[in-house]
């Protein structure tokens, strides 16, 4: 089932916590709301739920206008995040508990209803679990059997509020593989509020980036990973290093090192240069390519590479990271190295220019 929000607003009192937001989300796919504390993304679930009502803007699903529907009636299945599970109930009747509340007229047979716990049971895995309580069970237990008692009910649209976030971080790696896999084979309509990176990167078909109360961009993960729309979204996502530099006809500058840009922007002056760690050259020795000097702070490894911390010897105040490979002996505290920049993008405030591939220094 399709979602479509449509120019949504809300506040409370008098903070704004969501502006004109707009965003359709199509039938099967699997949605995620990340934003740092504060972004309006809790708000805006709870608003496709019904459990919160906007100031004005409209909510259509599979185009039907459910703006003003309770949320009882508009069928959507709703995990929280700690689980919400009721304490005097065994794991089947928790499950079962959405099936026995519904209107005589549609409630199912206590037979068909056995059956379906049975089956959901099953398919989270937790089968041999159905007798016991929430106390004798594991945080990622808890959070399977929520998930499968908003599945019982056989909703289009699946909402979670950061599922996981109360789970430990094997556990949560472990249920989002499995969810993903679930939602594969169901092919439910589904959106989740997460502020974990990693999370909406490997779950979600499309990632929406919040930021006070703002869409700041929506896109595919590899989308917002490699063309992030707003300095926000490059600052959010991920490690990012940022250097202050300056731009003077066709030339950049970094400390006492210029390159070459071969085009000549119309912001001059001062500008700020933005680059992941793995976007840094570095090299024992000083060259043309890695002309800037840097003294390293710490040594991390990372498997097949090592972290570096590294402050710069006059040419920048602030440390900053990078990657160096792991086919080369790891440096060591307080060695001096030189790096150089591969590519880079440029923002004058919070107006980009355009991304630059360095070459020599001059």
């Amino acid at each position: 089932m399709s979602i479509e929000i449509n120019q949504i607003n809300k506040s409370f009192g008098r903070t704004r916590v969501l502006n004109d937001i707009s965003l359709d989300i199509p039938s099967g796919q699997m949605v995620a709301l990340l934003g740092p504390s504060g972004s309006g993304k809790t708000t805006l679930l709870r608003i496709i739920a019904g459990l919160e009502h906007q100031n004005s803007g409209h909510i259509r699903f599979h185009g039907k206008d459910v703006s003003r529907l309770h949320a009882r009636d508009r069928q959507v299945g709703f995990v929280f995040q700690h689980y919400a599970l009721f304490r005097h109930m065994t794991v089947f009747d928790n499950i079962a508990f959405g099936l026995t509340v519904l209107p005589r007229r549609e409630r199912p047979t206590a037979q068909a209803i056995k059956q379906k716990v049975t089956q959901l049971l099953e398919m989270v895995q937790l089968g041999h679990l159905a007798n016991r309580y929430p106390a004798q069970l594991s945080g990622g237990q808890k959070q399977r059997v929520a998930l499968a008692r908003a599945l019982a009910v056989e909703p289009q649209i699946l909402l979670l509020d950061e599922p996981f976030g109360a789970l430990d971080a094997q556990v949560r790696k472990e249920l989002r593989r499995w969810l993903r896999q679930l939602h594969e084979e169901l092919k439910f309509t589904s959106v989740f509020v997460t502020h974990d990176q990693e999370e909406a990167m490997e779950v979600a078909d499309r990632v929406v980036v919040m930021s006070q109360g703002n869409i700041e961009q929506v896109g595919t993960p590899d989308d917002v990973w490699r063309e992030p729309a707003s300095r926000f979204v490059l600052e959010f996502l991920g490690e990012v290093n940022r250097f202050d530099a300056s731009v003077h006809g066709s030339q950049f500058h970094v400390g006492a090192h210029h390159w070459p840009l071969g085009f000549t922007p119309a912001q001059q002056g001062a500008v700020e240069l933005f680059l992941r760690p793995w976007e840094i050259d570095v090299n024992r020795h000083s060259s043309l390519e890695t002309p800037l000097p840097v003294q390293v702070l710490e040594v991390s490894p990372r498997g097949h590479f090592w972290q570096l911390l590294v402050q710069p010897a006059g040419w920048q105040a602030e440390p900053f990271s990078l990657v160096f490979d792991g086919e080369h002996i790891a440096p060591l505290r307080g060695e001096r190295l030189y790096v150089g920049l591969q590519q880079a993008r440029l923002y004058q405030g919070n107006t980009p220019l355009r991304t630059v591939a360095f070459a020599e220094s001059a």
